[in-house]
């Protein structure tokens, strides 16, 4: 498996960043954590709220946690409440179940890392993260990886 480099995760942060500016979002805040769920880059625009990190971090750390991103940990806690309640507790409440956590994959199809995006709406979010990750080449994986 390929390790997500510095240089790819300041790039994926800095295209998020600039599809929110073009898209004249809220200001984020972006996380890019590595396989092993350790941060690689954290970038917060001015004026983003003070939880916005662990927001993102948690996104980026909820799918690396799963093996899925964060849209499908959505639509799971919408049917299964008590499943979600019960993987925070798990987690010491390092999960966010919110769109906007994306898996990282490489060429071969192992995943890499993850980008976790926190200061607008989960879908502007997310939107913002796949831009980011395209931006280098690599896969995005909003939901549950195809098999």
């Amino acid at each position: 498996m390929a390790a997500l480099s510095l240089a790819q995760a300041n790039s994926i942060v800095d295209s998020a960043l600039a599809e929110a500016r073009r898209r004249n979002l809220a200001p984020l805040a972006v996380a890019v954590l590595d396989a092993g769920g350790h941060h690689i880059v954290f970038k917060r625009e001015d004026r983003a709220g003070i939880l916005r990190f662990d927001i993102a971090t948690g996104k980026a750390w909820g799918a690396l946690g799963m093996g899925f991103g964060t849209r499908e940990l959505a639509a799971r806690a919408a049917r299964m409440g008590t499943f979600i309640t019960a993987l925070a507790a798990t987690s010491h409440g390092r999960i966010v179940p919110s769109a906007g956590g994306v898996l990282i994959g490489d060429s071969a199809g192992e995943i890499v890392g993850a980008v976790g995006i926190s200061g607008d709406t989960s879908d502007n979010d997310e939107a913002c993260a796949l831009v980011g990750i395209g931006a280098v080449g690599l896969t995005a994986i909003p939901g549950l990886p195809e098999r």
